[in-house]
């Protein structure tokens, strides 16, 4: 037994060994592939309060509450983008971290949304609601893997298919706008051809605009804060119906883009 305690394989091996509940993933330092043990804190609280928001709306919807539900999922979508661009910012993007990101996205964006339509509107179908919530659900799952597999290797200018974030946010807006209306056939519809359309367009090959090449840092005009107070204003009359119209037009945009740009192929193929 003394001669193993001092053998230094042995020692390494226990010094290597990880604590019950730790996390070790590598790291490229300078070049170099590094070990580090833990995750950051301060991304991964805000991925956390993402999740828990979702997981809020999820409960919101089944206790009837569905303005809450669907602001929740709102607040969802501002913490998933600060969480990725403090990561980028403190420099403490990790392996964990995207991966965490990913799972808090499927409930925050996937499940959530679904299950507040569900409770709202689509339950009246019967199965046919259930049908129709799972195609959301499935496409939002669909839609996250292929992003995670598809990073570095497209344009960055365009999304391939709805972000999960703007389909749970028009489905999201579509509630809060209309959650206090008496239930209606025409209203019922409305929400089957919402649930179901973004759930299709999340797994599309349409493209939809990132704005990733917009320049934030650079000097604009003074009118231009103007319009940001404007902006802010009208949103502030009436949050449901302005931020459900915003995430309407740039869902519909994808298809329109799509449909302009095969009208000038086909006058040069002829």
């Amino acid at each position: 037994m003394s001669d193993e305690k001092n053998d230094p394989k042995v020692a390494d091996t226990t010094r290597n060994e990880l604590l019950p509940g730790e996390v070790e993933e590598e790291e490229v330092v300078e070049g170099a592939r590094v070990r580090r043990r833990g995750i950051y804190l301060l991304p991964n609280s805000l991925t956390t309060a993402s999740l828990f928001s979702g997981f809020y709306a999820i409960v919101s919807a089944a206790n009837g509450m569905f303005a809450n539900a669907a602001i929740a999922i709102f607040v969802s979508m501002v913490l998933d983008g600060l969480d990725g661009r403090v990561a980028r910012m403190t420099n403490t993007q990790s392996k964990f971290g995207e991966e965490y990101d990913s799972l808090a996205d499927m409930v925050a964006f996937g499940v959530a949304p679904g299950l507040v339509a569900f409770f709202w509107s689509l339950n009246s179908l019967g199965k046919v609601g259930w049908a129709i919530t799972f195609i959301y659900v499935a496409g939002a799952a669909l839609r996250l893997a292929r992003f995670n597999t598809q990073i570095g290797s497209v344009d960055k200018k365009f999304f391939v298919g709805l972000p999960s974030p703007s389909a749970a946010a028009v489905v999201a807006g579509l509630v809060w706008c209309f959650h206090a209306w008496d239930p209606a056939g025409w209203l019922t519809g409305l929400t089957v051809l919402v649930v179901a359309g973004a759930g299709m367009l999340m797994v599309s090959n349409v493209l939809y605009n990132s704005f990733k090449d917009l320049d934030m840092r650079g000097r604009v005009p003074f009118a231009a804060i103007l319009l940001v107070v404007l902006g802010f204003v009208v949103v502030a009359l009436d949050p449901g119906t302005v931020l459900f119209s915003a995430f309407l037009l740039y869902t519909l945009s994808g298809p329109v883009r799509s449909l302009f740009r095969k009208g000038r192929k086909h006058p040069v193929e002829r």
